[in-house]
């Protein structure tokens, strides 16, 4: 399979970009080999294949990386892609937002909404799946104010401690994906920018 990074940003074998990430192939490697373990595992375990591609395609409609949110995307059924097309419009937002404890870093406290789906799209969604889209969106967007209370609405939701594991995973690594693939597309257009 192509190195999913080099795919979403448009790497050809043999280009520029292509030398550079050869310079550092372990973390090629262990990119690609992180992103297998996430979306492709042999055993799946508490979090099934098609929910591993639903919260990734949401949490990169978060990021606002419609292409990257479309390639994981791929494949989920009509109805659940819908459903999680509509979470993405409705709690996107430019972020992050949230609090420090008292001191230095509170002038960086910044308001913005927590985001819950609507009666209707948690009906579409699942139970499993829109308490773990609403987590995510605090995860992306406010992360200084996760708290107790959002962990025991995934566990209420019925995710247990390792499936919640791993839905910190999936935010965390897409959160290396997306800027490793924003800092190649920076990369590109300075190489085609020099003379």
């Amino acid at each position: 399979m192509t190195d999913v990074i080099d795919h979403l940003a448009g790497i050809g074998p043999g280009s520029a970009l292509d030398a550079v990430r050869a310079r550092r192939p372990e973390a090629r490697r262990q990119a690609q080999a992180s992103h297998d373990a996430l979306f492709a595992p042999e055993e799946p375990g508490e979090v099934t294949l098609e929910e591993r591609r639903a919260l990734a395609a949401y949490v990169c409609g978060l990021h606002g990386e419609a292409e990257i949110e479309a390639f994981h995307a791929e494949g989920l059924v009509a109805g659940l892609r819908a459903a999680i097309a509509e979470a993405v419009a409705g709690s996107r937002g430019p972020g992050p937002f949230g609090h420090y404890p008292s001191g230095p870093l509170s002038a960086e406290d910044s308001e913005g909404p927590a985001w819950q789906p609507d009666a209707a799209l948690a009906e579409r969604l699942g139970a499993r799946l829109a308490a773990a889209c609403a987590h995510l969106h605090m995860l992306v967007l406010h992360p200084r104010d996760a708290a107790p209370a959002d962990l025991q609405r995934l566990l209420d939701a019925g995710w247990s401690a390792t499936g919640i594991v791993t839905l910190s995973q999936i935010a965390a690594f897409l959160s290396f994906q997306i800027r490793t693939i924003r800092g190649l597309a920076v990369l590109r257009a300075s190489l085609e920018a020099s003379p």
